[in-house]
């Protein structure tokens, strides 16, 4: 049994899967980079696959993170934090 749950795209020719999956009789969630190009399409080596009895951990761990803590900063901010970091070391 294979449901594809979404995909988000990576680039032009690279998408990032995310999909449930049976796999040697085991279920469990794999992201997966999916290929698009002239020379190859299909699923790369690259990505991962969590087992249906880590799921729960997985997912504890992905909701513990805060949009704050996805925020890029600005090149102002990276400056000023790169300034008090040396400051910090005199």
């Amino acid at each position: 049994m294979e449901k594809d749950v979404g995909k988000i795209a990576k680039n032009s020719e690279i998408d990032i899967v995310v999909r449930i999956d049976d796999y040697g009789g085991k279920k469990g969630l794999t992201i997966r980079e999916f290929v698009s190009s002239e020379k190859y399409t299909g699923f790369t080596k690259s990505g991962t696959r969590i087992p249906a009895e880590k799921f729960l951990e997985f997912r504890e761990m992905i909701n513990s993170i805060s949009l704050d803590d996805m925020k890029q900063e600005s090149g102002d901010e990276k400056k000023e934090s790169a300034e008090d970091s040396e400051e910090g070391l005199l």
